[in-house]
């Protein structure tokens, strides 16, 4: 990660711990050695509103696009509402079972105020909200490049499958003709 005196460039030079259940350890995670890939970063909870459609379509998107390079990391957090209680194995069996998730779950983190993470510090200087930099809900979204670099945001209320379509994600992916395979199809 980049030192204090310098300025984080990509979401490539952050460091998280993976929820304890997929890692024994709970080892720290170095997210370059997700170079090369698209990222969708979102702060997930179990007991939200938003949590059926989110988990449900998130589990779809990453079956239907990791092959081709979309990665998708989930950051638990129970800012809003309480609505994320449970400790990381209760929350990697929650979505694991439930929904069939098979991407990374990290640790839960908060995303607002003077102890967010440091990933969404940056990721909220990176691409500023409607109404502030602050993360407003569960199931807030970020997309970045292959280079880490942040290229749009989204509401909690944007459904993750609705995001395949948005132009951000197919101008980026045009431009990256290795990661898309004969099945990889963009609805509009």
């Amino acid at each position: 990660m980049a030192t204090s005196s310098q300025k984080p460039q990509s979401v490539h030079e952050f460091t998280v711990k993976v929820a304890s259940t997929q890692d024994a350890k709970g080892n720290d995670v170095d997210l370059s050695i997700y170079k090369g890939k698209v990222l969708l970063i979102v702060n997930v909870a179990s007991q939200c509103g938003l949590t059926n459609s989110n988990y449900k379509e998130l589990s779809q998107l990453y079956e239907k696009y990791k092959d081709q390079g979309l990665e998708i990391l989930a950051f638990p957090c129970n800012q809003f509402g309480g609505q994320e209680p449970g400790n990381n194995e209760q929350i990697v069996e929650f979505a694991c079972t439930r929904f069939k998730a098979e991407f990374p779950i990290f640790d839960k983190v908060d995303v607002n105020g003077e102890n967010a993470a440091p990933i969404y510090k940056f990721l909220k200087s990176s691409k500023g909200g409607f109404f502030g930099d602050g993360i407003k809900w569960n199931f807030s979204k970020f997309l970045a490049d292959q280079d880490g670099n942040v290229i749009g945001r989204y509401a909690p209320t944007t459904s993750p499958l609705s995001i395949e379509g948005h132009e951000s994600l197919r101008c980026f992916m045009t431009e990256l003709p290795t990661l898309r395979g004969p099945q990889f199809v963009l609805s509009s």
